[in-house]
């Protein structure tokens, strides 16, 4: 570690995080599971190990904040062509952690918004313990409320509603990723989603997003057995979609619905979160999650009506340089 770290404990540091090796964050890492597992029911360890690795590479940018020689918080960020992407920000409860959230975000903030090439920041980062709006709104980023809500599958209130004659319900293959990604373009183009994901707004962009969540562990476990695509009777474009992963055991949590506009307002997002819900069952999952826009009622309404509650809400944050 950086000899810095010898210094007296009252002083908060701020370490890059290639200075380190994950060993060094070990109990930040055994706390931040801890806080997924209590407050979300996400199983995040699968998530910290890909951490460790990118850390143990020195590949990871970010920072990590110590008093004295102890571990107090760590933040990262991705770099993507233009756009920077906030991954991660925890900070210990054993610390202040409203002084360590904002020192952690800020800094980065600073570093990306320093970087010539960077032209837009990205942010979707659940806060546990310290509030993260004030910082954002300091350093001139748009937010949009979002809400973390879970469904106890066994008091879930069940739709018989069958799908419209005309359309067809078939499971998620590979052979999947295009059409799909066509349609993610299609269902945001005038939506507020794709304000805070810019890659919602290119086929290529949502190609991208799809093999984020179906390949690697950060949106969970992916479950094709639970994840679904509507398609007209004689077509193979997918007007409707539920993609769903495991995050823990017994909990699944949908990591994307989208309807195409031309067939909203016919139950076919009521439809499709059914299909999710009834495969979750017969696999005995007890519990499904999921995150929505606030400013996006009608997803709202739907979620609450199916017996989803809000558990913890949060901003998304976007920086247009």
């Amino acid at each position: 570690m950086n000899a810095a770290m010898n210094e007296g404990p009252q002083l908060l540091q701020l370490i890059d995080l290639r200075q380190l090796r994950s060993s060094d964050l070990n109990e930040l890492f055994d706390e931040e599971a801890a806080h997924w597992l209590d407050e979300l029911y996400w199983d995040y360890r699968p998530s910290l190990d890909l951490i460790k690795r990118f850390i143990d590479s020195r590949s990871l940018n970010g920072f990590a904040a110590f008093k004295g020689r102890k571990a107090a918080g760590y933040g990262f960020y991705v770099l993507e062509d233009y756009k920077a992407l906030i991954g991660g920000l925890f900070a210990s409860p054993r610390f202040s952690q409203v002084e360590v959230t904002h020192r952690l975000l800020a800094e980065m903030l600073s570093t990306l918004k320093n970087l010539p090439r960077i032209t837009r920041v990205e942010a979707q980062l659940m806060p546990f313990g310290a509030a993260l709006d004030s910082v954002f709104v300091d350093q001139h980023f748009k937010l949009y409320g979002r809400q973390f809500m879970l469904l106890d599958l066994a008091a879930a209130q069940a739709d018989g509603r069958a799908l419209s004659q005309g359309l067809r319900l078939d499971r998620w293959t590979d052979r999947s990723f295009e059409s799909a990604a066509r349609l993610i373009h299609l269902s945001y183009a005038d939506e507020v989603d794709k304000a805070i994901n810019d890659q919602y707004g290119s086929e290529a962009g949502g190609l991208r997003f799809l093999r984020n969540i179906v390949i690697l562990p950060g949106c969970g476990q992916f479950l094709p057995e639970a994840s679904f695509l509507v398609r007209p009777v004689h077509s193979d474009a997918p007007v409707g979609m539920v993609l769903t992963s495991a995050v823990a055991e017994g909990v699944g949590h949908t990591t994307q619905i989208c309807v195409q506009p031309g067939y909203r307002g016919s139950g076919i997002g009521r439809y499709l979160m059914q299909a999710s819900i009834n495969a979750l069952r017969a696999r005995h999952f007890k519990s499904l999650s999921l995150t929505v826009t606030s400013a996006n009622a009608n997803a709202v309404r739907l979620y609450e009506k199916i017996g989803f509650r809000t558990i913890k809400k949060f901003a998304a944050g976007v920086w247009s340089g």
